[in-house]
């Protein structure tokens, strides 16, 4: 199922009001963008280029457990206490996104509540799509046969 994106998700006014925060970034196939555990204080919505997520799975290489593409929102966990990635991510291939410092973001979304409700309404809608993706994916990996969820 193709979910919209988060600027497709966001009305004219909120989205303009994001996206004047925002400032462009590159990432060459292979950057590790942030690790597992680091301190949260940014996220991104890519505009070209694919991003691996992935988990830590100790005794074991990292699983990917979710590929993200254009018009997708990579990361949440700045908003989220304690503020530290819950998965790490990777650019396969050459990525450019708008970059956004969560501390500016969240500053604007106290004064501008359509926003603030928007935004957070996708973000949870993200966080829930991928927690379902993880467990799926780490359930085809490592889990007994038939575990992963039925058709």
């Amino acid at each position: 199922m193709r979910h919209a994106g988060v600027l497709a998700a966001l009305r004219e006014g909120p989205r303009a009001r994001l996206l004047a925060l925002g400032r462009e970034v590159s990432f060459a196939a292979g950057t590790r963008i942030f690790e597992e555990g680091e301190r949260a204080d940014r996220f991104w919505i890519i505009r070209n280029g694919t991003v691996n997520l992935d988990i830590h799975v100790p005794g074991r290489p990292a699983a990917v457990v979710d590929t993200l593409g254009p018009e997708r929102l990579l990361g949440w966990s700045w908003l989220c206490p304690p503020h530290q990635w819950h998965l790490g991510a990777e650019a396969v291939g050459q990525v450019r996104a708008w970059e956004f410092d969560a501390a500016e973001v969240l500053s604007l979304c106290k004064d501008d509540h359509e926003l603030d409700h928007e935004l957070l309404s996708y973000v949870v809608e993200v966080i829930g799509r991928r927690l379902r993706a993880a467990r799926t994916r780490l359930l085809d990996l490592y889990g007994p046969y038939g575990s992963g969820p039925q058709p």
